[in-house]
C-alpha cells in the first residue's frame, strides 16, 4: 500500500471558489451568509484562480465584495504537503 494520497494520484486537488459581501474590510466577517456566491469546486488551483478572478473582475465596484480560493484537498488530508 503506498502513502502517496488519491487526489495526487489522479492529479486532482479540489478547490473551492467562494465570495460574498464583507460588514469590514479588514476581517472575514460577511453580511449575509445566505447570499454567499459558491462559485464551484475546482479540479486544480489554475481552473479555480480562473474563476475566482472572472468573479473578482465582476464585482470590482463593490469594495466590500471579496472572492477566495479555498484549498479543500489540504482540508481533506491535511497529512499531506504537495511541497515535499
Amino acid at each position: 500500500m503506498t502513502s502517496e494520497p488519491r487526489e495526487a494520484k489522479s492529479g486532482q486537488l479540489l478547490h473551492l471558489v467562494f465570495g460574498g459581501e464583507l460588514s469590514d474590510l479588514r476581517g472575514l466577517h460577511f453580511t449575509d451568509l445566505e447570499a454567499l456566491d459558491i462559485v464551484g469546486v475546482y479540479p486544480n488551483y489554475a481552473e479555480a484562480y480562473k474563476a475566482w478572478k472572472e468573479k473578482a473582475q465582476m464585482t470590482v465596484d463593490n469594495a466590500h465584495m471579496r472572492y477566495f480560493i479555498v484549498h479543500l484537498h489540504r482540508l481533506l488530508d491535511p497529512e499531506h504537503d504537495p511541497k515535499r
